[in-house]
């Protein structure tokens, strides 16, 4: 006797609980929402801090205390008048040098100007010391009130230095918690009533995206207020994209197979079951795989990128979450209302769209020449990588608007030893003081001095000496970079001194340096990882490996295209090394979720049909939907773009592209032939490849 199945829920309970969660969610991004305004009051954008304790600038850091009882930054006054300076103008300099040291923030002596040394004088400084309490922010622009106060006519008067750099970084990034949103959200509102044509899903994704950046945003609020991890406005600004682009690409996915599963007389609430049946997996191994790849941040040594990696890991387990309660719960509330004012009708399944069957078709038709080909132009086109210029840029090159500071430090350096304001700084043993400061006078350091007492003394802390370097060229340029590593070599080849060197441009140097050693140590773990939980997820090794080694060469493929527009289109400077790694992650586990959105199915469908038919059907499937979903990560991404840092400008342009050529290529076309081309041995060692259907040649 069969056993008694157990009763149908009433349509009361089957309502109970889509509504209970569309109000618990409601709930939650109500009291969460506010924190995605607040993050950057716990962001902090001071380069120094990211160092790991073992570089050298971070140990000179630290010694640094013992002679200075205050960690101020520091701000140049440089005014200047073509011609020469007038006598008014030292008068108004004076008086600003005295408003300047009534505020409170005031660190240092009083500032006086210091006159240019040459013949016909053109150019005044003043060096202002900011209190390491004080927001930078609101400090540079209170000296720019003031010295905009009774300034003589002809007179240019700029803020630079280590604290304007600063500031003027902080005023490009506020537009991480406005002007990035808005855009992010008007792309994707646009996108998806072109994809949906109705008023009321866009709405419902927006909201589910909304409400996962809510807490995504309250999570890592927290946590950076706690000091767990670290959050800048790089970090930010993605965070917000990140969970934008992933929770609209895993909605996507979800209202595809309802819309599918709704074909027929399929009641709302059985249909949104199977479709989250259907796409739980996938949209579980997507999230998985990009939380799983960005955490591999950890493993760097800069503060910056393993911040990066839990802040987004959170952003995609909060899309995750949303993605996967929320919306189901609202489909499940509106049903085939959610359309409106298209209808879906009740009488069988729609025609299979004309577009991606002609793919198909030209798929099944000359696989061999269509992977080969695509493979090509892939190769081709990652050649050019070599000419990427990923070895850094300077801190004037982070702006891509005119700002205050990198005009400063332009006049600055024409008429002043440029490193004047933010000198190397050498700490060495006592008993070899003279000899360091021997060795500290190498070609680019225009002068050294060790630091005394008041009574013209040397200074000796704790039987440490400190020895200040002036550079010749700006502290954050290339040639400046080259001097501290001639400067290092000097003094570390002086016996028993023990001498280190630091100051902002071996922060710099450092920095880079340890950018480069985590790009090479973190590309691989990235690969593994991904190429593991492939092999999970399709039970399969031949195909993992396939689709990884796809996957890269996309990227090779982005980076070379993205080296010919920077170079030779936008005509940047360079890039930082932290590009390529960012690309590198994010691509790599961005485009992996649209092979596991295209395989997944494609074995779903090879169980029933075979692989080679199974792969044509899930093409024809998922095609529409995963292409729509690139689109909207693109799109997002290159919202990076409204914020006036190269930086985030080129992780828009690397992340927009690499995901348009890896959904409309490499998805469509290179593993789609690829699988058909080889057949059910693609699966192996899985059943799937030995298994043969009666009257199929696989």
């Amino acid at each position: 006797m069969a056993p008694e199945r157990p009763p149908r829920a009433t349509p009361r309970l089957r309502w109970l609980l889509p509504a209970l969660l569309a109000l618990a969610w409601l709930a939650l991004g109500s009291l969460a929402g506010p924190f995605a305004g607040k993050l950057s009051e716990v962001a902090s954008n001071d380069g120094s801090a990211f160092l790991p304790s073992t570089a050298e600038s971070t140990e000179v850091g630290e010694l640094k205390h013992a002679f200075s009882d205050t960690d101020a930054s520091v701000a140049i006054v440089v005014a200047e008048r073509p011609g020469g300076l007038e006598e008014a103008d030292f008068v108004y300099l004076a008086a600003a040098g005295q408003e300047l040291a009534a505020l409170p923030f005031n660190a240092g002596p009083d500032p006086a100007p210091i006159p240019s040394t040459e013949t016909a004088p053109e150019a005044a400084q003043m060096i202002l010391l900011i209190d390491a309490g004080t927001d930078e922010s609101d400090a540079v622009a209170e000296v720019r009130s003031v010295l905009d106060q009774d300034r003589p006519e002809g007179l240019d008067v700029l803020v630079t230095g280590q604290a304007a750099l600063g500031a003027d970084l902080g005023e490009a990034f506020a537009g991480v918690d406005g002007l990035l949103l808005l855009v992010a959200a008007a792309v994707v509102a646009v996108i998806l009533a072109l994809v949906y044509r109705s008023p009321l899903l866009p709405v419902m994704v927006l909201l589910s995206c909304g409400f996962a950046l809510a807490v995504a945003s309250a999570a890592v609020y927290w946590l950076a207020d706690a000091g767990v991890v670290d959050l800048n406005g790089q970090s930010q600004g993605i965070l917000s994209i990140l969970v934008f682009g992933a929770a609209t690409d895993y909605a996507l996915l979800l209202v595809a197979r309802f819309r599918e599963e709704l074909d027929g007389d399929t009641d709302r609430f059985t249909a949104v079951r199977r479709a989250l049946r259907a796409t739980i997996e996938p949209i579980a191994a997507s999230a998985g795989t990009v939380i799983l790849g960005v955490l591999c941040l950890l493993f760097s040594q800069l503060e910056s990128n393993r911040g990066l990696g839990p802040v987004t890991a959170i952003g995609i387990g909060a899309s995750f979450l949303a993605a996967v309660t929320f919306l189901p719960a609202l489909l499940a509330i509106f049903g085939r209302a959610a359309f409106w004012p298209r209808r879906i009708a009740k009488s069988g399944p729609r025609k299979a769209s004309k577009l991606w069957s002609g793919v198909a078709v030209l798929v099944s038709r000359r696989p061999r020449l269509v992977w080969m080909t695509t493979a090509a132009g892939l190769v081709i086109a990652a050649s050019f990588m070599l000419q990427l210029k990923a070895d850094g840029t300077t801190q004037t090159d982070v702006f891509l608007t005119d700002v205050d500071s990198v005009a400063g430090q332009e006049v600055l350096a024409e008429h002043f030893a440029a490193g004047s304001g933010a000198p190397a700084v050498v700490i060495a043993n006592a008993d070899s003081a003279d000899a360091v400061l021997a060795a500290s006078e190498v070609d680019g350091v225009a002068s050294a001095t060790v630091a005394q007492t008041e009574a013209g003394e040397v200074r000796v802390e704790d039987g440490l000496v400190m020895i200040e370097a002036v550079l010749d060229d700006a502290p954050d340029s290339d040639a400046a970079m080259d001097t501290i590593e001639r400067l290092r070599e000097s003094v570390h080849a002086v016996d028993g001194a023990d001498a280190l060197v630091g100051g902002p441009t071996a922060i710099q140097l450092d920095t880079l340096t340890t950018s480069e050693r985590d790009r090479t140590v973190i590309i691989p773990i990235v690969l593994a990882v991904i190429l593991l939980v492939l092999m999970l997820l399709l039970r399969s090794i031949l195909a993992p490996l396939l689709l990884t080694a796809t996957v890269v060469l996309s990227f090779g493929a982005t980076m070379g295209v993205s080296a010919l527009v920077f170079n030779h289109v936008f005509g940047f400077p360079g890039a930082d090394p932290t590009v390529v790694l960012f690309g590198f992650v994010f691509l790599v586990a961005l485009g992996i979720d649209y092979n596991i959105f295209l395989m997944t199915r494609v074995r779903e469908e090879s169980g029933r049909l075979g692989t080679r038919a199974g792969t044509l059907r899930g093409l024809v499937a998922t095609g529409g939907v995963i292409t729509s979903a690139g689109v909207v990560l693109a799109t997002t991404f290159s919202a990076l773009a409204v914020l006036p840092i190269l930086f985030l400008a080129q992780i828009a342009f690397v992340v927009a592209f690499g995901v348009l050529l890896d959904t409309v290529i490499v998805r469509s076309l290179l593993v789609p032939a690829l699988t058909f081309d080889i057949g059910r041995a693609v699966w192996w060692p899985s059943r799937l490849s030995r298994r043969v259907r009666p009257g199929r040649p696989e």
